[in-house]
C-alpha cells in the first residue's frame, strides 16, 4: 500500500532528476485538486486507461447502534467511487 509520501517520491522520480520534491508535490496536489473539483462540478471524471471517478448517492436508511442495538436513522449522503479501467485491471 502506497501513501501520499511514497506516491510523491514516485512522481518526483518520474519527472526526472531535475525535479524537486516541492515541484512534484505541487504537481500531485494540482492533479488531485483538479479531480476533486471536476467530480464536484460534473459528477464524473473519466481518465482513459486509468479509471473513472464518480459521485455515488446513498439513500437514507435505518441502522443500529452496535453498542446498544438501538435503531437510528442514517441520512442520505454522497461519496466518490472509483472504477478501474480494463487496462488498469489487466496490468495487475
Amino acid at each position: 500500500m502506497a501513501n501520499k509520501a511514497e506516491l510523491l517520491e514516485l512522481v518526483q522520480k518520474s519527472l526526472g532528476a531535475e525535479a524537486t520534491k516541492r515541484s512534484a508535490g505541487e504537481a500531485l496536489e494540482a492533479v488531485l485538486d483538479s479531480i476533486a473539483k471536476a467530480v464536484k462540478k460534473d459528477g464524473v471524471v473519466q481518465l482513459i486507461g486509468f479509471g473513472t471517478f464518480k459521485v455515488a448517492k446513498r439513500a437514507a436508511r435505518t441502522g443500529r447502534n452496535p453498542k446498544t442495538g438501538e435503531a437510528l436513522k442514517i441520512k442520505a449522503s454522497k461519496s466518490v467511487r472509483f472504477v478501474a479501467s480494463s487496462a488498469l485491471k489487466g496490468s495487475l
